[in-house]
């Protein structure tokens, strides 16, 4: 998908029968002109080849949702619109286009608008960093880890604007119960991560991956027992649960009470404004999946080393790997009842820091010992 979008670019500029894009460009913008073309036009690329399936995979995230919710209800969910309910989607998203967009007369109209997407632009912008495969990247930067540590915490703010500009006690309330949540269980989340930042030796993501390739069990052709969820397995409990609270997913949905708050942070949002909420929503679900998997379940790597294994494609195996984890969260949801709201604040304050402070000094001193799995 990136060399068609690079292609198609080219072409429009007159460049047809050339060996490389970069020749291209250097002919026909001069040689500094031409290279900063050339990655101006790569970035762009990249950006819409990340941005157009990660769209698709939010909207054909709420179908699978609903199916496999249905099928452990044993329900058939939805089956009208196309042929098995593919299109529910795409009519979905068509007539939030078309719904009204509602300002309530004594909010803050500037913030209001201005919330959904205080929530959104974290969400995508986090992607720049994610290795998809060996060497495909956005941007591979070294700061890796800080940066989607930084971005991920501030989608809080988009929560207590979008509570705070609708003017409405019922938003404001649920506001505030987001936001201590989003803050609670961000703590554990970062606590989890500098785990995973000692064992590797690096901030880098790409560099993360490889790390969980090496080891006495990948040696021996076992990969899987190499990545970090068996010696870090309490740290991938706490993070991936945080990341379900820290997403307000099931069955830390208590932003979104429907017998408290209704709509929470969202009540007073209509039209394509709730929609861009719930399309953030399903993003911060998708890259805590993904996180998880990069962190934890060895990113693009084959669960074992085999003639086989290798020759499906990398990416293949990150995006298997995240469909699990996604289908965890929803599996969750279809499971477990809500907390309570103290029960939430509990758990984060109580167990999850604790353990996690814990277990950075129980692997401090694991990996000076002889036994490190590490090395």
């Amino acid at each position: 998908m990136l060399d068609f979008f690079r292609r198609v670019i080219y072409q429009r500029i007159g460049c047809f029968n050339t060996d490389t894009f970069l020749d291209c460009s250097e002919r026909t913008f001069g040689t500094t002109g031409g290279s900063v073309f050339y990655e101006l036009v790569t970035s762009i690329a990249f950006i819409v080849a990340i941005l157009v399936p990660l769209m698709l995979s939010v909207a054909y995230l709420t179908l699978w949702e609903r199916k496999l919710i249905g099928w452990i209800q044993i329900r058939i969910g939805p089956n009208r619109v196309g042929p098995a309910g593919l299109l529910q989607p795409i009519a979905d998203g068509i007539k939030l286009l078309f719904k009204e967009v509602i300002l309530p007369a004594n909010a803050n109209k500037a913030l209001f608008l201005l919330a959904p997407i205080a929530m959104l632009i974290p969400a995508i912008a986090a992607w720049a960093v994610i290795p998809f495969a060996p060497e495909v990247v956005l941007a591979d930067i070294n700061a890796g880890l800080l940066y989607i540590i930084a971005l991920t915490s501030m989608g809080v703010y988009g929560v207590i604007i979008a509570g705070w500009a609708s003017n409405s006690k019922y938003a404001f309330l649920g506001a505030m119960r987001s936001a201590a949540q989003m803050v609670s269980y961000e703590l554990a989340m970062g606590f989890a991560l500098v785990v995973v930042l000692m064992v590797s030796g690096s901030l880098n993501l790409s560099d993360i991956v490889e790390a969980q390739g090496r080891g006495r069990f990948a040696s021996m052709g076992l990969g899987f027992l190499s990545w970090n969820w068996l010696p870090l397995l309490p740290m991938l409990i706490v993070y991936f649960v945080s990341g379900i609270a820290e997403t307000n997913r099931a069955p830390f949905d208590v932003v979104e009470g429907e017998s408290e708050v209704v709509a929470g942070h969202m009540v007073e949002y209509s039209g394509m404004t709730f929609a861009l909420f719930f399309l953030a929503e399903y993003m911060n679900m998708i890259l805590i999946a993904t996180l998880t998997v990069v962190m934890f379940f060895g990113g693009w790597l084959p669960i074992w080393d085999s003639a086989l294994t290798n020759a499906i494609p990398s990416i293949v195996w990150l995006v298997a790997k995240i469909f699990v984890v996604v289908s965890m969260f929803l599996w969750i949801r279809a499971t477990f009842p809500r907390y309570r709201y103290d029960q939430i604040m509990r758990l984060g304050w109580k167990v999850f820091i604790p353990l996690t402070l814990v277990w950075i000094v129980v692997i401090g001193a694991w990996m000076q010992t002889p036994w490190n799995p590490w090395k």
